[in-house]
């Protein structure tokens, strides 16, 4: 399985401290934590990779390989190889979506997971397709914006969704359009149709048979993802959530101090 991926990933080994994995978002990259690893770092080891048709990370197989399964058990296999054999897990939006089939599949990988405006995906077949026909008008604007070079007016669309609040004042907005703009679209689209959330197998059942501690945090301005994660909290007894101010659903990037502050706390804390 490995053999169809080839992973762009950076490992930072801060000896005799754990490890903390970093899955990132759509349309983000190896770089996406930077600001909070920056903080981070003193006290953790840390992994980043590129996930399917983002950043340097080839799919060297079929359009299947940037599915979710065939994507878990390659990061499997990666921690393997990299002799990994427990570690701590943060799963960003798209990410935090992989961090928890992980999870959910791999319970003995992990020892405390932090998802980031995160789901376990779609509870119903109806919802599924619908999202599913989104996601391909979506990835069809993605395409149009290839052929007429306006990948930029593409994004500005993107961050123009409820759910990022008021994302386009941050003084650090335009840097992070300068990091989007460093996938490859072609890549990116393959990756909004195979890794979707329309696409994405169910999680709410085996959600409930969760024994992992889960951090959920999610931010003030983004009432999707509120009520997402307030269902989430309801059925799984080790998920505690956490509501952030001053932010809306990229919240690493909008308020990184608390970020940082409460992944540090949840860590630290007796389970």
């Amino acid at each position: 399985m490995t053999l169809k991926y080839k992973f762009n990933y950076y490992l930072s080994v801060n000896i005799n401290k754990p490890l903390i994995f970093l899955l990132h978002g759509f349309m983000g990259n190896i770089n996406e934590f930077d600001e909070a690893i920056k903080v981070l770092a003193e006290d953790f080891s840390y992994l980043t990779l590129d996930l399917p048709g983002h950043g340097k990370t080839q799919v060297l197989g079929s359009d299947e390989y940037y599915t979710i399964q065939p994507t878990v058990q390659a990061i499997i296999n990666l921690l393997d190889e990299l002799k990994i054999d427990k570690c701590y897990l943060i799963g960003y939006s798209m990410g935090g979506r992989l961090a928890l089939y992980l999870t959910l599949h791999f319970p003995e990988r992990f020892i405390k997971v932090v998802l980031e405006s995160a789901s376990p995906g779609l509870a119903t077949e109806p919802e599924r397709l619908e999202r599913v026909r989104r996601d391909t008008q979506i990835a069809r604007k993605l395409s149009r914006s290839i052929i007429q070079i306006d990948f930029p007016a593409f994004l500005s669309n993107w961050y123009n969704q409820p759910i990022f609040g008021y994302i386009k004042d941050h003084p650090e907005y335009d840097r992070m359009i300068e990091s989007r703009l460093q996938n490859n679209p072609y890549e990116l689209e393959k990756s909004l149709c195979f890794m979707g959330t329309g696409y994405q197998p169910s999680l709410w059942e085996k959600l409930q048979e969760n024994k992992i501690p889960l951090l959920l945090l999610v931010g003030e301005y983004d009432k999707k993802f509120i009520s997402i994660n307030t269902k989430m909290v309801q059925i799984c007894k080790f998920a505690q959530l956490k509501i952030i101010s001053n932010a809306g659903h990229n919240i690493h990037f909008e308020n990184t101090l608390a970020f940082v502050e409460n992944i540090k706390d949840f860590f630290y804390a007796a389970s």
